[in-house]
């Protein structure tokens, strides 16, 4: 099994545990999810950190009981495994970014069973580090198509859908919060 991290800054040589700076809420005792932590995710969810890290994206998938009515709706007639959702004015920066994915050691971390989310509360060095640039091209080939939207809430509807939603640095969304 192979963890990741993504970040824009190429020069970590060692992460640190620290809190989430925007705590979210959990269930009775998983509070500790917001405490220091350092954070990865598994190879198959990489895909929604394949992004600038400041840029909100909802992204979209099947699941087992995700119904053909909700699959049209929010996908549409197409091959790709899931969408992503970003706003226009994100475009060309998705475009144009360079990020880096740290390759984490995975006997460092623990899985809290969170859409391929790995947590460590101890330091950890990375194995190595490699920048990542033309990420819409990735995302194609990891089979994800990107959308663009003028805004994101319009999306607000797909978290009661039967698809997985996961949205990501929605608070810098137009007219989100």
């Amino acid at each position: 099994m192979r963890l990741f991290h993504f970040s824009d800054d190429p020069a970590i040589t060692l992460f640190v545990p620290r809190p989430m700076r925007v705590p979210t809420a959990r269930a009775p005792g998983r509070e500790w999810l917001n405490g220091p932590l350092v954070w990865a995710t598994d190879e198959t969810h990489a895909i929604l950190y394949l992004f600038p890290r400041d840029c909100p994206r909802v992204l979209v998938w099947p699941t087992p009981r995700t119904t053909t009515e909700d699959r049209t709706m929010w996908m549409g007639p197409t091959q790709a495994r899931a969408v992503a959702y970003v706003e226009e004015a994100w475009l060309e920066r998705l475009r144009n970014a360079t990020i880096h994915r740290y390759d984490m050691p995975p006997e460092r971390f623990e899985d809290v069973q969170d859409t391929g989310m790995w947590v460590s509360r101890l330091e950890v060095r990375p194995l190595r580090v490699e920048a990542l640039s033309a990420l819409d091209a990735r995302l194609s080939a990891a089979g994800v198509e990107v959308r663009a939207l003028e805004r994101l809430t319009s999306l607000r509807p797909v978290w009661s859908s039967t698809l997985h939603a996961s949205g990501i640095r929605l608070r810098n969304a137009a007219g989100w919060v």
